[in-house]
């Protein structure tokens, strides 16, 4: 199995987190994600203990919550004792209703509009990462309206390819996202904050993309900021306090995917920029970096129910469940690969090939193609692994179709972090 909170029980169904998944696909309906807590508290401790083992004194890891956002994730995140990483209006208000500190939140974005930005303010949120110029005299002018002295950080472009999925890249020169360094705007986007009265400028962000497996290009990019900072101190004499390093590591979807010693890429991180800073004569700032997908998403499963099998002879078979494209819309962005598993026969000899497809009035709605499973029937359950990350926050109500519940596994018990949605609620809002 690609994960060690996987395996198959004496019934020969499929368990997690020493769950029988066919027993809670009883218990709670499908679609349904579960989430292993017990999984993403480790590898938060993980990140966060490796951090302070190896990074200046203030080094903390922040959770990425585009990758998981409910209230329940705040409250663990909290518990953990590390930062967050909010990118809308819904997700402060989510963090903020959870009691989360604000004061360790960091709000991202490339286009915060006036009332996110005053939202975010009343809110408390510590810090905002500042995307553009446009930007940082909103965040200026709104920050002196409400009497308030805005700490922030602005995103830079180091102008890194790292070999990930072109959707997923985020760190070239030609990105959407923040001030690039190749093109001189970096340089002047540091000079209008500091010129700014109402800003407080504590330093630097990047990110250079998703699903990164070596720490080359975290190495490359945190060489690049560190030069930038220090070219930085020479011409303005402003040094830089925090460092963020933004997330990406990537996470194991299928068995050909590498593991990853998530300690030992942050101590190869951390003793190139040690080498770098002293080499610059610059003092290491505290770093921060933004795990999402490493913290979740091999913590979460989803599972379903087969609703027929259809053999179209000499040319391919089909499985559809009930779910879809609307909880899991990356197959059909990305052509993702993810590993699924029929849940109630997983000891049985995989040797009948089908595309496991959604529900949805879609060709495209597809989980996965050409998956090796013991043959279904209806009514069997199915699981797709490593559902954690970018699969409830991505889900839609397309075909107007009620997004499945979360169910969180701790310690041998189960309980519900989000209801399931019902018809009712999607017609909540319609006049």
């Amino acid at each position: 199995m690609i994960c060690d909170n996987i395996s198959i029980n004496s019934k020969g169904h499929l368990t997690f987190a020493g769950h029988d998944t066919v027993e809670l696909a009883e218990k709670y309906g499908t679609p349904l994600y579960l989430m292993d807590e017990n999984k993403i508290r480790e590898h938060i401790r993980i990140y966060k203990n490796a951090m302070a083992e190896f990074f200046p004194e203030g080094s903390l890891p922040e959770f990425a919550s585009k990758a998981f956002s409910c209230k329940q994730i705040y409250r663990i995140v909290k518990e953990e004792g590390i930062n967050v990483d909010l990118v809308s209006m819904g997700e402060i208000y989510a963090a903020k209703s959870a009691g989360f500190p604000m004061e360790n939140a960091f709000f991202h974005g490339n286009n915060k509009t006036d009332s996110d930005i005053k939202y975010a303010m009343e809110s408390g949120v510590g810090h905002f990462v500042c995307d553009s110029a446009d930007e940082l005299n909103a965040v200026n002018r709104i920050a002196g309206e409400l009497g308030k002295k805005q700490k922030l950080l602005l995103r830079i472009t180091p102008g890194i390819d790292p070999h990930t999925h072109k959707k997923i890249s985020t760190g070239s020169v030609d990105s959407k996202f923040g001030f690039p360094i190749e093109t001189g705007a970096a340089k002047n986007a540091v000079k209008l904050a500091l010129s700014l009265e109402n800003l407080e400028l504590s330093g630097f962000h990047c990110h250079v993309g998703s699903q990164i497996f070596e720490s080359d290009p975290f190495i490359d990019a945190a060489e690049i900021m560190l030069g930038f900072i220090s070219e930085v101190k020479n011409e303005t004499g402003y040094m830089a306090k925090l460092l963020n390093l933004g997330g990406g590591l990537g996470v194991r979807y299928v068995e050909s995917d590498p593991v990853i010693d998530y300690r030992e890429k942050i101590g190869e991180i951390a003793a190139a920029l040690n080498k770098m800073a002293e080499k610059l004569n610059i003092k290491l700032p505290e770093i921060l970096m933004e795990p999402g997908r490493s913290l979740v998403a091999d913590a979460g499963m989803t599972l379903y129910t087969v609703g027929s099998v259809k053999e179209i002879e000499g040319y391919k078979n089909y499985v559809s469940v009930d779910g879809g494209m609307t909880d899991n819309p990356r197959f059909a962005l990305y052509e993702s690969p993810y590993t699924v598993i029929l849940a109630s026969k997983a000891d049985k000899e995989c040797d009948f090939k089908a595309s496991v497809v959604g529900r949805c009035c879609e060709s495209g709605d597809i989980i996965q193609e050409n998956v090796p499973l013991p043959k279904p029937c209806r009514g069997d359950v199915i699981a797709v692994l490593t559902t954690g990350a970018y699969n409830y926050t991505m889900a839609s109500h397309y075909n107007r179709i009620p997004k499945p519940p979360v169910v969180m596994l701790k310690d041998g018990q189960d309980y519900v972090a989000v209801k399931r949605e019902t018809v009712e609620d999607l017609c909540k809002l319609d006049v």
